[in-house]
């Protein structure tokens, strides 16, 4: 896949890069993509592509995205450069109560008794992601919305070919699957898996999908589209009521910043916990000669180093993060230069520390099983203005339900919520639920230079703070930072991906640190991205761990010319 030594970057990469002049739509699917770049091409801007985008990948990618479920935006303005970023993650349906469920003991990953809180109509949390795509376009877009949904629908009502990718999801999901029937339908047709190449057709999908172009996104939470989705909870207890659709809000919040060499970092803020310890990580490691030395990619000395900042950053995650709206969470102390400075202070370059301080023990304790089943999309325009978008289902295909008539999957996004009474992330209702999706912006002298993302739960602000890494400090091409072989850790075993080449040695290195090492085949999911040269054009990248496609654009208009009569 990748062949990378100490201090080299990986070459050949599983996938090419796409260069071009004008635009870069890259998203998780090739048909997905195929949508963003035909939306650029009526004339829309990289907001309207990315809605686009996302409703096609709920065609395509069902596993991961759907109009029921939830994320993050971070949009750059290509012309007054300001950067927005929008809230639409799930919260916790009003009647919920902190004893909803059975938690089982000693759990490390908030389970119940039945996995209610992860399968079924108990699991779903009130939905944000038709809301926030809405919002998204009426706030920064320029096309009509229902004109954005009219490649999906196409897509839904003709057909689309099950790759490999989508296949081994619904493998690996059969039996939980199989319990709904709506869903057994379309993912198991006549109980079995489908073959690779097989058509699936969402012919109940595009109905829904004609439904929202048709009423906006106000069908499904005050509309004909609620009251079938309230109705059905009521039917099979579910949590969610009319009320609850109707009084989600979508809320933009002030991004966080932080500097890194030069760069500008622009990510999301709490209730996603990404951006803050992506800016925290790269302050701790600012203080290091990274890309140099023993400090080189696939050194140990390095990925020692990231581990470290790593459990750090997780033990501040562990003690502050939460819902911002019922908890202070301290971003700017957690980013600023000098707690980086102070904390950089422990961090033993020989030797695996515990930066726990005494609440070691109780590590997967308190972060809960975030899913790593999510999408990410990134384009960017040629007026400059950028989309990084992160949205989910949280697990694959979600709580595995589809409302019946709908073709439409629910998330799942109570598991994120912790079963146990009397904790910071316990069950109440109205709570915004805790995140790790980190879609990012990078600016350079104030221009964009980086924009990315990735699928992973708790594993992604690790990835995409590794990618950035990759560029900035070891010099490699986009394509190479998204594919090159990752590590995570959260304090207790250190992940790493086999694809190293010189895995035994690494392995052994830094087991003679005092890491306890895994040997794992990914960690987080199919990232993708954007990135502007010198020369300004855009180089867009996916890499292998999930079926991403990066599309571009050059070329234009004709030129005009006296002769043709068109004015210059």
């Amino acid at each position: 896949m990748t062949s990378i030594a100490p201090g080299n970057v990986p070459t050949p990469t599983y996938k090419r890069e796409v260069v071009a002049s004008r635009a870069i739509v890259a998203a998780n699917h090739p048909l997905a993509s195929v949508a963003g770049a035909e939306i650029l091409a009526l004339g829309g801007n990289a907001v309207d592509a990315a809605v686009a985008t996302l409703f096609a990948l709920s065609v395509v990618e069902p596993m991961m995205v759907s109009p029921f479920g939830a994320g993050f935006f971070v949009i750059r303005d290509g012309r007054s450069g300001t950067v927005a970023t929008i809230d639409n993650y799930a919260t916790v349906p009003a009647h919920a109560t902190a004893d909803l469920f059975t938690p089982i003991p000693d759990s490390l990953d908030y389970e119940t008794v039945g996995k209610e809180n992860d399968i079924g109509y108990r699991a779903v949390a009130v939905p944000g992601a038709l809301r926030g795509w809405a919002h998204a376009v009426a706030r920064y877009g320029r096309l009509p919305f229902a004109r954005l949904i009219e490649p999906a629908i196409r897509l839904a009502a003709g057909g689309f070919p099950a790759s490999a990718y989508l296949i081994q999801m619904i493998a690996d999901g059969r039996d939980a699957l199989a319990r709904f029937p709506a869903s057994a339908e379309i993912f198991l047709p006549g109980g079995r898996i489908p073959a690779i190449g097989q058509q699936i057709v969402r012919a109940d999908y595009a109905r829904t999908l004609r439904q929202i172009a048709e009423e906006g996104p106000d069908t499904l939470y005050t509309g004909a589209l609620a009251r079938i989705i309230a109705d059905d909870m009521a039917a099979n207890g579910g949590l969610i009521d009319r009320d609850d659709l109707a009084n989600y809000r979508v809320v933009e919040r002030e991004p966080v910043r932080a500097t890194y060499r030069g760069h500008e970092l622009v990510s999301m803020a709490p209730p996603s916990s990404g951006g803050t310890h992506i800016a925290q990580i790269l302050n701790l490691l600012e203080g290091f000669a990274v890309g140099q030395g023993d400090l080189r990619f696939g050194s140990p000395g390095y990925h020692h180093l990231f581990a470290e900042a790593l459990k750090i950053a997780f033990a501040d995650r562990r003690r502050y993060m939460a819902d911002p709206e019922t908890t202070p969470v301290p971003v700017a102390w957690l980013t600023s230069k000098e707690y980086a400075a102070e904390r950089r202070a422990g961090i033993d370059p020989a030797r695996a520390g515990d930066h726990a301080a005494g609440e070691a023990t109780e590590v997967a304790r308190f972060l809960g099983g975030e899913g790593a089943n999510t999408t990410h999309l990134t384009v960017m325009d040629d007026e400059g203005t950028i989309v990084s978008a992160t949205q989910t289902l949280n697990s694959a295909f979600g709580s595995k339900v589809t409302c019946p008539g709908t073709g439409m999957l629910l998330d799942n996004c109570m598991v994120l919520m912790d079963p146990t009474p009397g904790r910071a992330n316990s069950i109440a209702g109205g709570k915004r639920i805790l995140s790790s999706m980190s879609p990012t912006i990078v600016l350079r002298d104030g221009a964009p230079f980086l924009a990315l993302g990735t699928p992973g739960g708790k594993r992604i602000f690790a990835a995409v703070t590794q990618a950035i890494i990759n560029v900035i400090d070891h010099g490699m091409t986009l394509q190479e930072a998204v594919e090159a072989p990752r590590i995570w850790t959260q304090g207790a075993d250190l992940e790493l991906e086999r694809d190293f080449p010189n895995l035994d040695a690494l392995q052994d290195a830094l087991t003679a640190r005092g890491h306890r090492v895994t040997i794992v085949d990914k960690v987080a999911g199919g990232m993708n991205g954007v990135m502007v040269t010198p020369d300004g054009l855009l180089h867009g990248a996916a890499c292998w761990r999930a079926d991403g496609v990066p599309l571009g654009i050059s070329g234009g208009t004709a030129r005009p010319s006296a002769e043709s009569g068109v004015p210059e």
